[in-house]
Formats: C-alpha cells, sequence, structure tokens
C-alpha cells in the first residue's frame, strides 16, 4: 500500500509540475481501445505533422490478428474552437494485419479529434480508420477507437 501511495504521489507530482509542457513536440506512447486494441504511438515532426503508428489485438473476429498500421498525419488547430486546445488530424497511412491463415496489406486514412490538455504531458484522441486491403485480395474495413499518451520530452 505504502508504494502505491508513493507512486501516485510521484505522479501527481510530475503531472502538476510540467505545466510549461507540449505535446505537440518530441515522442508519446499509450493506448488505443476500440479497433485495434493495443498501444499507440506519436512522433511529431513539426508543430502540424507527426507520425501516429499502433499494434494492437483484433477482438473482432474469431481468428488471432495483429494489427500494425503507421500514418502521416496533419493538424489543423483551427477547425474547432474552444477553451481548450482541440485539434482534428487526417492523414494516409498503411495497414498490416497477420493472423493464424494469411496476411493482409492495405492504405488507410485516419481522421481524429486530438486534445491537447493545457499543462500536461498527456493527450487524448479519437479515432477512425478506413482501410482498404491490396494484398492478398482486396477488401474494404473499418479501423478506430479512443485513446491517451504520455509525451517524453
Amino acid at each position: 500500500m505504502k508504494k502505491i501511495t508513493l507512486y501516485l504521489t510521484v505522479l501527481v507530482f510530475l503531472i502538476v509540475n510540467n505545466s510549461n509542457y507540449s505535446q505537440q513536440n518530441g515522442f508519446g506512447l499509450g493506448i488505443i481501445l476500440g479497433e485495434p486494441t493495443g498501444l499507440s504511438a506519436k512522433f511529431w515532426t513539426s508543430t502540424e505533422t507527426a507520425i501516429d503508428f499502433g499494434l494492437g489485438y483484433s477482438f473482432t473476429t474469431s481468428n488471432s490478428i495483429i494489427d500494425f498500421y503507421g500514418d502521416y498525419v496533419f493538424h489543423n488547430s483551427n477547425m474547432l474552437k474552444a477553451e481548450e486546445k482541440f485539434t482534428v488530424y487526417y492523414g494516409p497511412g498503411a495497414s498490416l494485419r497477420i493472423n493464424e491463415n494469411n496476411s493482409r496489406l492495405g492504405i488507410r486514412g485516419v481522421i481524429g479529434i486530438l486534445w491537447l490538455p493545457t499543462g500536461t504531458p498527456f493527450d487524448l484522441f479519437v479515432e477512425v480508420a478506413p482501410i482498404f486491403d491490396i494484398i492478398p485480395e482486396t477488401k474494404f474495413d473499418f479501423a478506430g477507437g479512443v485513446g491517451g499518451r504520455y509525451y517524453f520530452n
């Protein structure tokens, strides 16, 4: 119990003391819940562009599926007007799905809304991504979910 209290105290201290923290640079790592469910990462290449990628597990089919994706995303902060910092992001990407019977390679597009809470090293997001598989056969599918990341600067 003492260790849990210590860990929570350190975590709260880090969050509160990072009032000048910027999520729009560096590297962020977190989770995504949805299709797929797993790890989500983002590496900012500028204040308006980033490489977004993830590794997860699909629960929607009877066969085990490991899903890896990567996107090059553009951010537009002018689309949503609010007191908090919300930005719309979109961009092209690729998807690789591996299961017991076969693997699928496809192209995807992603669109989402990102919340960058002021003074914290976190972001929260919701996204949807249509996928067009091209190998071994053509097939249309969707992915998406909600998640959050912690930024290491």
